[in-house]
């Protein structure tokens, strides 16, 4: 049965692609993962690896021809029996029954995207050589498939971030085998069976859908052969841009500036380009190292990008033509040329993709300061009492309860009082209406090599001082190890995030939607202070200062909500009186 061969999607806002290459022809044979063709789109350009063994039956989309993702390119057929005439007919989204050729976007600009269906099929290498994957295991037993796991109902793919065995390592079952990072939680992913690594199809840095088998566990003589290092695939080769034809002649200046910058562009930006007769020298890249995009050449197209400006004409050789100019005059006249800008060079530096973390960090920053009318006021709290009381119980706190007595369970408690007087600083915006929360979840922001991750403590509020203590100490450390859950990561109401430890005074920082507030935590520092007694005579002492900075989204919170909230915050730390348990 034939098989259909499809435009492969190289990324989420990607719609099109050019065939630009055929490596086949029709009638030859290929093999799994082997190149089958070139592609070309607006941040890529890749070969596209078969996605079966088989014969090239029918090409049925030309090189140079552009079509939108997948659409059936060519056919393959299994036995090698099918006709090898080739359609020159373009194909309609025609996908049923086909194997999947879709690919995840690179992890830096301008690489090959891999094979979401063959994970391990990524375009060759610099020399073009394609890279592939080892058979599976060698002996007769049969290998059992470990899959990519669905981390929660909303998660659809995830990255492997590291692989904690190698092929033909021995794995006991329930042993971690790889690190995983989703759009909630980063994990260790343990073995379901006791084996040998037999072989691993997606290599560290890969994202791929949930579902799509990773590795392969055999019984224990069961190895192969590990798969290669994928080597970052290359962005593509510097082209010079056409000059541009003026009278059957090229310009001198255009020429030059290509000479001297070669403008970087993909085959569909210049395919483009000749087909409209338009200079890539002229047209400034918004890309990676001064790529030019296909948008940057649309917009050029329409008259609304700046031109790169074009290098300035050589000085012509002048000679006194005018008896009455002196030869001064003349070649001052002659010889000026207008002043020309300077194209900027790319910054020299290191080109580093963000980690799926990182991305995902960025786009919900962005995101809530867009929702959320941040606003943000700081409070300096003395916090000498509990000072004084955590330094006088902390030894025999540890030994009598097993955990640390630190500052954050004093905040947290004082926050949890606060909120049970303050709803709305609890609250939630939904379109028009305000969700008022039955329970208090505190999310307690955790800083880790890697990122940042905000596991949540649930119904905080029925917690005492030592069960707040514990919720912290067991959520932190979970999040360090990667054994977090994803609905330990949801759900909060509130959070805390404490970057004093860094020792900045206060800091301001941006809401964890869909939440209307979040406490920053400051340094802990000793100031000098005024204090009044009773009789109203003050004095100055040296105190344990602490500043809190509220940040509230003034859709819901007015600023009298906002300094409520922080007075009995500020009252029950500085007046504490609570048992610690």
């Amino acid at each position: 049965m034939p098989t259909d061969v499809v435009m492969p999607q190289m990324g989420e806002s990607i719609t099109e692609g050019t065939l630009t290459k055929w490596l086949k022809k029709p009638g030859e044979r290929v093999e799994r993962d082997e190149p089958l063709f070139e592609i070309s789109t607006d941040k890529v350009d890749a070969e596209i690896p078969s996605p079966s063994a088989g014969t090239l039956e029918a090409i049925k989309v030309e090189e140079g021809t552009t079509v939108e993702i997948n659409t059936v390119v060519c056919t393959l057929s299994e036995n090698g029996s099918g006709s090898a005439t080739p359609s020159a007919a373009p194909a309609g989204k025609e996908t049923a029954g086909s194997p999947s050729a879709d690919t995840t976007e690179a992890a830096a600009i301008d690489a090959p995207a891999a094979n979401q269906g063959n994970p391990a099929a990524v375009p060759g290498t610099e020399s073009g050589a394609p890279v592939t994957t080892p058979e599976p295991a060698a002996s007769g037993d049969s290998a059992t498939e470990v899959l990519m796991p669905q981390m929660g109902e909303s998660i659809t793919e995830g990255t492997i971030t590291k692989w904690l065995k190698k092929v033909g390592d021995t794995v006991q079952r329930d042993e971690p085998i790889f690190e995983i990072s989703t759009d909630k939680v980063d994990a260790e992913i343990p073995s379901p069976i006791a084996g040998k690594l037999a072989e691993i199809k997606v290599n560290e840095g890969q994202t791929v859908t949930v579902n799509t088998v990773v590795a392969l566990i055999g019984s224990a003589g069961a190895t192969s052969a590990p798969a290669p290092k994928v080597p970052a695939a290359q962005p593509s080769v510097p082209q010079a841009a056409p000059a541009a034809q003026q009278n059957g002649m090229p310009s001198a200046a255009p020429a030059q500036a290509s000479q001297s910058e070669p403008q970087r562009s993909s085959p569909l930006v210049r395919k483009i380009a000749k087909e409209n007769n338009v200079d890539l020298s002229q047209i400034a890249g918004s890309g990676a190292s001064g790529r030019i995009t296909k948008t940057d050449l649309l917009s050029h197209m329409e008259g609304g990008a700046a031109l790169a400006p074009a290098a300035p004409p050589a000085a012509v050789a002048t000679t006194q033509t005018q008896p009455n100019y002196t030869q001064a005059e003349s070649a001052k006249a002659t010889t000026a040329p207008a002043k020309a800008a300077v194209a900027t060079p790319p910054m020299p530096g290191e080109l580093v993709p963000m980690s799926k973390m990182r991305g995902i960090i960025a786009r919900r920053m962005v995101e809530s300061k867009a929702t959320s009318a941040h606003v943000h006021t700081v409070f300096k709290v003395d916090m000498t009492r509990i000072v004084r009381l955590r330094e006088k119980e902390k030894s025999k706190y540890e030994q009598r309860n097993g955990v640390k007595l630190t500052y954050m369970p004093f905040i947290t408690r004082a926050t949890v009082q606060a909120l049970r007087k303050h709803a709305i600083v609890n609250a939630a915006t939904q379109g028009e209406a305000i969700l008022y929360n039955k329970n208090i979840n505190i999310g307690i922001a955790v800083a880790l090599e890697w990122g940042l991750i905000v596991p949540v403590i649930k119904q905080t509020e029925e917690k005492s001082f030592l069960g707040i203590a514990r919720a912290i100490v067991d959520v932190a450390d979970r999040a360090r190890n990667k054994k977090l859950a994803p609905d330990e990561v949801a759900g909060g109401t509130f959070t805390l995030t404490n970057s004093g430890i860094f020792g900045e005074q206060f800091g301001t920082p941006i809401i964890a939607q869909p939440q209307s507030a979040i406490l920053g935590i400051g340094g802990l520092n000793k100031e000098a202070m005024v204090l009044t007694d009773k009789d109203g005579q003050d004095t100055i002492a040296i105190r344990s200062i602490q500043r809190f900075t509220l940040g509230f989204d003034h859709r819901i919170i007015d600023g009298s909500d906002a300094g409520k909230f922080m007075t009995d915050f500020k009252n029950y730390l500085e007046n504490w009186s609570e048992d610690l348990g």
